[in-house]
């Protein structure tokens, strides 16, 4: 009997876990809010200024509202931010950012922490096997960053860099990475989780050279003069970049009824258009904290 009940229990506990792990992984279609409208949950750093960055105050310096982070008495802002909650404006849903790092950001999402990532990701023909996709929401120029007073402070293509010796980074999880083998006797003096990583080992004389992206190395240049930015030659610059320049929206693989949805929103405010696009991320640059 006593053995009978023990089982019984088990069955019983097996059915609770079961349960709560079916509430635990409902998406934002099912999930409401205080104000009983359904919930856009987004993943993104909070760590990638001008995308998205964290800051102490509800508002921005030109009074833009930062959306407070997800169990954090933090807020978060950036040209993502203000993407995502004109998208959930417009679908009529509440926003709700969560804060991941971003190694981790694909599986946070494929476990139901959140829906959808905006956050600067560019979309890889081998991302694609594992998420879905809008079309970009922001189209974005590569470049390469240097010590201001380095011997490759002149350099205009990859071509000058060939059998230098060059020691190059980039941020770990990223396109960028595929970039670093097409400077001929370059030397990988080892990735980074986050971009100011990146920068911070040009600063140190770790790395010569870090592949980024334009808008994120200007915005590291507002804290640090002793870095250049350069865009190199069309004719001597990386091939294969493209993917990188396409930063778009992402969902689980399967969840395409919310990426057609964001698409849709996407369409219908007209957000293909790159002069918004680049008008919205002037002003998220001067938005940011090193700014003011």
């Amino acid at each position: 009997m006593k053995r009978l009940r023990i089982v019984k229990i088990a069955e019983r506990m097996a059915v609770a876990l079961a349960l709560l792990l079916a509430v635990s992984f409902t998406g934002c279609k099912d999930k409401k809010s205080a104000s009983s409208k359904p919930v856009l949950r987004v993943g993104m750093e909070c760590a990638y200024a001008p995308f998205n960055w964290t800051q102490n105050s509800d508002k921005t310096p030109d009074g833009s509202a930062a959306v407070p982070i997800f169990n954090e008495k933090y807020y978060a802002y950036g040209y993502d931010v203000a993407v995502a909650q004109m998208l959930a404006d417009y679908l009529g849903m509440d926003l709700e950012i969560h804060k991941s790092e971003w190694s981790s950001i694909g599986i946070s999402m494929d476990v139901g922490d959140y829906d959808c990532i905006i956050a600067g990701m560019g979309r890889t023909a081998e991302r694609e096997l594992a998420y879905s996709f809008t079309t970009p929401y922001y189209y974005r120029d590569n470049c390469i960053v240097v010590k201001a007073d380095g011997p490759y402070a002149g350099v205009k293509g990859l071509s000058e860099m060939a059998g230098s010796g060059v020691r190059l980074t980039t941020q770990l999880g990223t396109g960028w990475i595929p970039l670093l083998d097409q400077i001929p006797g370059a030397v990988k003096s080892g990735n980074y989780e986050t971009t100011s990583e990146c920068f911070m080992a040009v600063s140190n004389g770790v790395a010569d050279v870090a592949i980024v992206d334009l808008p994120t190395a200007q915005s590291a240049l507002m804290t640090n003069k002793g870095l250049k930015i350069i865009q190199l030659d069309k004719a001597d610059g990386f091939e294969g970049d493209g993917p990188m320049v396409n930063v778009c929206i992402a969902t689980r693989k399967d969840d395409t009824e919310l990426r057609d949805k964001l698409q849709k929103a996407m369409d219908d405010l007209g957000w293909n258009d790159k002069a918004k696009m680049d008008a919205l991320m002037e002003r998220a640059i001067s938005q940011q904290p090193a700014a003011n």
